[in-house]
């Protein structure tokens, strides 16, 4: 399980670190790629032995999903409580999904719909059920819920206490802290920024409103401060990524 939830978070950190280099590019016109996980497999598949760099993605997303399941049925003790084993057991089935989705690519299937379309096609589909209107609402309100708590844990560093600081240099430790909260932060700020797209949806009943991770990061092109809002959020999830690598090496698990 240690093995496991160290290749699982190495698999993160390189999303996320694409994720951030896609962005900067779409930030400085140089690339057109889609600025999300999709658009970050796509990139891997284009380099060589990208097809064996793609399936070691999938046994990390696997790795991952795994070791969130065995601590949401597995882990005892007095710190293990409900809200906890709900938690991860949600992660393990959202790493589920990422390994399934990123096998079907490695494995020749395409990428199917663009996860701007995706977010809108989910959008529509809640939209037509009984109190549509109200669930998209709550989604989109729960997201930035979601957003707001990352943004804020990272920056009262809380996420130091899964980590084995004990074992760090001071040098080593202010790295890791800056890469987390750095990260986190804007981690936090894409969640709830995709939250406020999916509550507009919902209050306009127009599922074209709601957007995927590539469409959300280029609307901060669209702030006052032009790209250079993207590009300060790019950076925070390479950052992010970074911080992934230090997760694999001291988290505690």
């Amino acid at each position: 399980m240690t093995a496991a939830g160290r290749a699982g978070f190495v698999a993160r950190g390189i999303v996320y670190v694409l994720i951030g280099l896609l962005s900067i590019r779409v930030a400085v016109g140089s690339g057109g790629g889609q600025a999300d996980r999709q658009g970050a497999l796509h990139e891997i598949a284009a380099q060589p032995f990208g097809k064996a760099m793609l399936w070691t993605l999938v046994v990390g997303f696997a790795a991952m999903a795994l070791w969130r399941g065995a601590r949401a049925v597995l882990t005892r003790g007095p710190q293990r409580k409900a809200g906890s084993r709900v938690l991860d057991g949600g992660r393990a089935v959202f790493y589920a999904f990422v390994c399934w989705s990123t096998a079907t690519y490695a494995a020749g299937g395409g990428q199917g719909s663009s996860g701007n379309e995706q977010s809108q096609d989910w959008t529509a589909s809640a939209l037509k059920l009984s109190y549509g209107q109200v669930l998209v609402g709550a989604g989109g309100c729960l997201l930035i819920g979601i957003g707001a708590v990352l943004a804020v844990r990272a920056a009262m560093r809380s996420f130091l206490k899964q980590l084995d600081t004990g074992t760090m240099s001071h040098g080593t430790k202010q790295v890791v802290t800056a890469l987390g909260v750095g990260g986190g932060v804007a981690r936090g700020v894409v969640f709830a920024a995709a939250g406020i797209f999916i509550l507009v949806a919902a209050v306009r009943f127009d599922p074209d409103e709601a957007k995927g991770v590539d469409a959300t990061l280029r609307s901060f092109t669209q702030t006052p401060v032009g790209p250079w809002l993207l590009v300060a959020v790019a950076i925070g999830l390479i950052l992010f990524g970074a911080f992934s690598f230090a997760s694999a090496r001291w988290r505690r698990l």
